[in-house]
């Protein structure tokens, strides 16, 4: 199998600057996921032990010149630390002005002191003066079954609810949650079809509530009348701690998120959307989106 692509800019800026540091949040470990048109990078996917995460960007978002072969129908998947991805990116942006010039491609190269070839993802950066070699070690690429497991599981994530509602004040959001945190483990939420959305936890002595009316409606539901009638709430309760996890995919600057309760109240999730710069208008290019397993109510 082979990879090889130039990072632009772009690619750089927002791995860098927005999506590395939301998703070392949900987890230290990251697969990435290599296909001929997108490059995904997943948490929990194939465990469903805790907060499932999936960023995808299109081929183009992130790289020029990009090449790509494998027995997998061109597809190649592995896990990394993305704290190491991290380190490497930022150090290539210091390096080099030329950011478009930024090589990645895998590798197997012998480590010191062992006598087994081992996977890297390596990064070439060339500056006015110098030149930089950068090898994150990765895990042994997927096999055809795995890949193909990914894929399938990958599918299932990316089933939607059938309604969201949208609130685009990330940041008063954040702040409820908080505030929130320090009064217990379980958050409610309750999410209605006439564009209302709640949060609420509870202690014997105290409850602390937030909800937010008249936001947007996206889905089967979105032309139930937001007077009033058909409201028909759904409530779930998360973790507390999957919860504010999950809000800190704010720091990939999305514009608005929406919240939808899945099929038979089984997980909520979460999407975030973003603009096209300087436009209201979606960029399609990249997406984020998160789900939250559901407690037993009587846990």
């Amino acid at each position: 199998m082979k990879f090889k692509a130039f990072l632009t800019e772009n690619g750089v800026t927002l791995l860098e600057r927005r999506f590395i540091p939301a998703l070392e949040k949900m987890g230290k470990i990251s697969y990435v996921y290599l296909t001929k048109d997108h490059t995904f990078f997943l948490h929990n996917l194939l465990t469903n032990d805790g907060v499932q995460s999936i960023a995808e960007f299109r081929k183009d978002s992130l790289f020029s010149e990009y090449r790509i072969s494998s027995q997998n129908d061109d597809r190649i998947a592995f896990s990394l630390d993305l704290s190491l991805l991290l380190r490497a990116l930022r150090s290539a942006a210091a390096i080099s002005a030329a950011a478009d010039r930024l090589q990645i491609k895998l590798v197997k190269k012998l480590p010191p002191n062992c006598t087994t070839p081992m996977p890297f993802l390596t990064f070439e950066t060339k500056g006015y003066a110098s030149a930089v070699i950068q090898d994150i070690p990765i895990s042994k690429p997927l096999s055809r079954a795995q890949v193909i497991e990914l894929q399938t599981a990958l599918d299932n994530a990316q089933d939607l609810p059938r309604t969201l509602v949208g609130i685009s004040e990330l940041d008063r959001m954040l702040n409820f949650v908080e505030r929130m945190k320090q009064l217990g483990d379980v958050m409610e939420v309750g999410i209605a079809r006439n564009g209302e959305f709640s949060l609420k936890v509870s202690t014997s002595l105290v409850t602390l509530g937030a909800e937010f009316k008249r936001l947007m409606i996206v889905g089967e539901d979105s032309e139930v009348d937001s007077g009033g009638n058909g409201g028909n709430e759904m409530s779930v309760l998360v973790s507390m701690k999957h919860f504010a996890k999950c809000l800190q995919c704010h720091l990939a600057k999305p514009d608005c998120a929406f919240y939808g309760v899945g099929s038979q109240g089984g997980s909520l999730t979460v999407v975030f959307q973003f603009f096209v710069p300087g436009s209201r208008q979606t960029d399609k290019s990249i997406s984020l989106h998160c789900r939250l397993p559901v407690l037993d109510p009587g846990a």
